[in-house]
């Protein structure tokens, strides 16, 4: 069985990435959605309990994962889904190597060159990072 990751951000990039893995037929797939939620500022800790600002980052993964969960479903496909915290790009890199995964399939937003180059770009960050395989989804 092929285990895949699909990080999600709520685009449509990732929505193509969805599109790209069913493509290729569901048997023999393994699938994870993955959404990966940036930490809240220092301040907030101080008036909000771990357990609300956990409950605050599942609810708002869960919902970038929404249109995702929508896609595999009406394809019947199986899939697991997980939400992590903390900067993007270390986190999906992270999440592969520990969980095994023999391939990760993302969106990419398309950006220029330019823009990667002075903004960063989280797929060109996993591609470098990761020792798993990346596909990168236009």
């Amino acid at each position: 069985m092929t285990k895949i990751l699909i990080p999600l951000d709520g685009s449509a990039a990732g929505a193509r990435a969805i599109e790209q893995v069913l493509q290729r037929g569901a048997a023999g797939l393994e699938l994870h959605l993955l959404n990966v939620q940036l930490p809240v500022d220092g301040n907030v800790r101080s008036f909000v309990s771990s357990d609300e600002l956990n409950a605050y980052h599942r609810d708002e993964g869960l919902a970038e994962l929404a249109a995702a969960r929508a896609q595999l479903d009406a394809a019947g496909v199986a899939y697991q889904q997980h939400v992590l915290v903390g900067h993007p790009a270390d986190q999906i890199s992270r999440f592969a190597a520990e969980q095994g995964f023999d391939e990760i399939v993302m969106g990419s937003h398309g950006r220029t060159s330019l823009l990667q180059l002075l903004m960063g770009s989280v797929a060109a960050e996993v591609s470098e990072q990761a020792k798993t395989r990346v596909t990168l989804v236009k």
